[in-house]
C-alpha cells in the first residue's frame, strides 16, 4: 500500500492523476457489448484487466480505478449475470489492489449511475441505496484507499452515492 494517502498528497499541493477509461478501451477491443456496457471482461478476461490497470499506471495515472464502472446489480440483471456480480467486483478490485502494490500507486474503488434512481420515489431510492452500498462494502473490503462516485446525471443520485460513501466508505470518500 502507498505511505501517503490521497488526502496527505492534496494537502501537500501534489497532483494526483486517476486515469481510467476501461468501458471505451474494451469496447473498441470487442470485449464489451455496446448499450450495458457491463464489465463482464473482468471475470471473462481478468489477465486482459489487469494488462489494462499496468497500461494506465505506465501511461501516468497515479491511482488504479477497479473496474467497477456499471458494475452494480441492476446492470448486470440486465445481461444475465446477476450470479457473477461479487465475484466481478471483488475480482476487479483484488487485481487493482495487486497493480497499485506493485507500482506503488493509490487504488480506488468506483460506484456510477444506477439507471434505477427515479426521484421522489421511495423504492428507486431505496434500490439505489442498497446498489451503492454493497459496492462500496466490497471496496472498503477489498482495501480501496478511496471511493469515487462518478457520472451522475441527476444530483439526487449524486447525493445518495455521496452520502453511501461516507456512511459505508469508512473514510475513503472522494
Amino acid at each position: 500500500m502507498p505511505t501517503k494517502g490521497l488526502m496527505e498528497r492534496i494537502r501537500d499541493g501534489e497532483t494526483v492523476i486517476c486515469a481510467e477509461g476501461y468501458v471505451f478501451a474494451f469496447e473498441r477491443l470487442g470485449y464489451l457489448r455496446a448499450g450495458p456496457f457491463t464489465p463482464e471482461v473482468v471475470v471473462d478476461h481478468p489477465d486482459l484487466v489487469k494488462q489494462m490497470y499496468r497500461d494506465f499506471v505506465r501511461a501516468g495515472s497515479d491511482v488504479v480505478q477497479a473496474f467497477t464502472y456499471y458494475g452494480n446489480r441492476s446492470k448486470f440483471k440486465l445481461v444475465g449475470r446477476e450470479d457473477d456480480l461479487e465475484k466481478q467486483n471483488r475480482l476487479a478490485l483484488r487485481m487493482a489492489r495487486e497493480v497499485a502494490d506493485e507500482t506503488g500507486t493509490l487504488m480506488c474503488g468506483d460506484i456510477c449511475n444506477t439507471f434505477v434512481y427515479k426521484p421522489d420515489d421511495a423504492d428507486s431510492i431505496a434500490e439505489t441505496k442498497q446498489l451503492f452500498k454493497e459496492q462500496i462494502e466490497w471496496a472498503v473490503d477489498e482495501g480501496a484507499d478511496f471511493i469515487v462516485g462518478e457520472t451522475f446525471g441527476l444530483i439526487g443520485e449524486a447525493l445518495l452515492a455521496t452520502q453511501a460513501i461516507k456512511q459505508y466508505g469508512k473514510g475513503r470518500l472522494c
